[in-house]
């Protein structure tokens, strides 16, 4: 594995460590794995790495409100295997909180330039919700790149989103944030302050079972969203999907997704066939349902993921 200068090993308290942005967010540590930053051209994002440094390298995308730790109890399993990366987003975990666009196509332009950085010329990519909108995107510009594109449960932005919100109570309740988040200045007012609490009906309501997430966990993600921009950065990126639905057509219009696409739905998520949703976009795409999953599901049902992702990597190479 390659060790680039740009990429920093640190141990320890997150106030201490060279080159951290978020140094007033709590730094979990993963057994086995190690944290590093790196420079993606002008922004500074944190990766969490560990796993095989002969083996594949498989890059894991988070999405909202949550950051890399929603892949910990894939990347274990994973690692046996692979060289894990798990990277949290522009404005997402311990990674730089800039203002800039946050359309998908230029944070995906940040991510791919982070793997650089780490060393890894090519890569299976992996993503959830709003990490699946950035992992589309870059899988149109960087397709030469990568091995296969699996994603999970996301309304992408011009390709599964629907171009209504849903006014249902039985529907509603899923997607009834993309218009609010669109909203200038008033989720700001009423959600500063209140991220807990906010944050926190997401990982209840959108889950199977309740209880998935603890009060600990609960508050990790909370602090995420608060620290430093990172309510802002967290609302940018659906603010800017209009933008990130113009690019994405317009990439397909030059060429469809080329990779292999793996879709993952939850029994009970947002999207019910990933993979019937990404057919239209991708020469080669299949799909799969998690049973007992609702919309988070590397956190309901890790394992179920990591063999999913597994079988993905055999069958695809």
């Amino acid at each position: 594995m390659n060790t680039p200068a740009s990429a920093r090993r640190v141990p320890g308290n997150p106030r201490h460590v060279p080159g951290n942005p978020v140094r007033d967010l709590p730094l979990p540590d993963l057994d086995g794995f190690t944290h590093r930053w790196v420079d993606a051209g002008g922004v500074r994002l944190h990766a969490v790495e560990g796993g095989r440094p002969d083996g594949p390298a498989v890059v894991l995308l988070a999405g909202f409100p949550q950051t890399w730790w929603a892949w910990r109890k894939v990347m274990t399993p994973l690692a046996d295997r692979f060289h894990v990366i798990a990277i949290d987003l522009p404005g997402q975990g311990h990674s730089e909180r800039p203002d800039i666009s946050y359309d998908t196509h230029t944070v995906a332009a940040y991510v791919h330039a982070a793997v650089k950085a780490l060393g890894v010329p090519t890569y299976w990519l992996v993503a959830h919700d709003i990490g699946a909108w950035v992992a589309f995107s870059l899988a149109l510009t960087h397709r030469s790149r990568l091995h296969g594109l699996a994603l999970l449960d996301a309304g992408i932005p011009g390709i599964t989103l629907p171009d209504s919100v849903p006014t249902t109570p039985e529907q509603a309740w899923k997607t009834w944030h993309f218009a609010f988040h669109l909203v200038p200045d008033l989720p700001e007012t009423l959600l500063a302050g209140r991220e807990r609490e906010y944050v926190g009906w997401f990982l209840k309501a959108k889950t199977l079972s309740s209880d998935t997430f603890d009060d600990a966990e609960i508050e990790r993600y909370a602090a995420s969203v608060a620290a430093d921009g990172g309510l802002r950065a967290s609302l940018a990126y659906y603010r800017h999907a209009a933008e990130s639905a113009r690019k994405n057509h317009e990439a397909l219009e030059q060429e469809r997704l080329t990779v292999p696409v793996l879709g993952i739905s939850g029994s009970h998520g947002s999207i019910p066939d990933m993979g019937a949703s990404l057919r239209p976009w991708a020469d080669q795409a299949t799909g799969i349902v998690v049973p007992d999953a609702g919309h988070f599901i590397p956190d309901e049902q890790p394992d179920a993921v990591a063999a999913a992702l597994d079988d993905f990597a055999t069958e695809a190479d």
